[in-house]
């Protein structure tokens, strides 16, 4: 079975009440679900992890390969900004990552305008709320040849 992987960065597990006004009311948990839902009616399994360290985000991306991962989708947050080493570890596999915001990071403060790692991504969607996993995920399953 083919898999994704999907990465949330830092503050993300406070979604549904960090921020509703930027972030909305939506959980962490009810992204997953949904994410999971729509993998599956495609034929792929999608694995969700959450971290608000660094080194862990590192390590899965490091692992992603060898895990049988053909796709990352990958919400870095705030690493986004200044993780050189996340850029690191993304350019040093053979899995392609899209990268992905929930809010339009080019209308807030200016330090979210700039990410580290959109040169070695595949590309960056950003400031559809919820429907910027979704169009993360859509793209990954057609190149991955999964959708339906």
């Amino acid at each position: 079975m083919k898999k994704i992987l999907v990465l949330h960065g830092p503050n993300l597990n406070l979604l549904g009440t960090r921020e509703p006004q930027i972030y909305g009311s939506t959980t962490l948990n009810d992204i997953d679900v949904m994410l999971k839902e729509r993998a599956k009616a495609a034929g792929v399994e999608l694995v969700s992890v959450q971290s608000n360290y660094e080194g862990k985000l590192i390590d899965e991306i490091q692992q992603a390969g060898k895990n049988g991962y053909e796709f990352i989708l990958l919400n870095a947050a705030a690493f986004t900004h200044y993780s050189i080493a996340i850029r690191d570890a993304i350019a040093a596999v053979d899995v392609p990552v899209i990268e992905l915001h929930i809010s339009n990071v080019h209308k807030r403060e200016e330090f979210r305008h700039h990410s580290v790692i959109s040169p070695v991504v595949m590309g960056q969607i950003a400031g559809f709320g919820v429907d910027s996993y979704i169009a993360a995920l859509d793209i990954a399953l057609r190149k991955m040849g999964a959708a339906k």
